[in-house]
């Protein structure tokens, strides 16, 4: 693979990557009252429909453990999610949206995917 191709896509990547959460962050944040991060924790416990670990959602929002802690006390605090223990495994914390939570997923929900469909509507591989 050309090397040079390989460098462009690197930077086509992160210029995009930045994009979207700048714009993320403005239209979640002025629109809804979550932050990027927020939204995505949210999201993915709605697409799994269950409880999930806190293990389980550092590997899918790309946090470390001690950023995704602050990021579900944050969401706790809003009454979004409420955490609990294991039954299985006592040292396990799993994370369980409520409805307000839910609620404010839907209403948000909109406004996120129309910025990534903004961001990526030149993107080559998603050009149909």
């Amino acid at each position: 693979m050309d090397e040079q191709f390989v460098v462009d896509t690197w930077h086509y990547v992160l210029a995009k990557h930045a994009k979207a959460m700048c714009m993320l962050e403005r239209e979640l944040g002025d629109r809804h009252g979550l932050g990027p991060s927020e939204f995505e924790v949210l999201d993915r416990i709605v697409h799994h429909d269950r409880k999930l670990r806190i293990q389980e959602l550092c590997d899918e929002v790309h946090l470390s453990q001690s950023a995704l802690s602050r990021v579900v006390a944050r969401l706790e605090k809003s009454a979004l999610v409420s955490r609990g223990v294991c039954d299985s495994d006592r040292r396990g914390v799993f994370v369980c949206i409520t409805d307000a939570g839910r609620a404010r997923h839907s209403e948000a929900l909109p406004t996120q995917r129309a910025v990534l469909t903004e961001i990526f509507a030149d993107a080559p591989a998603l050009s149909r």
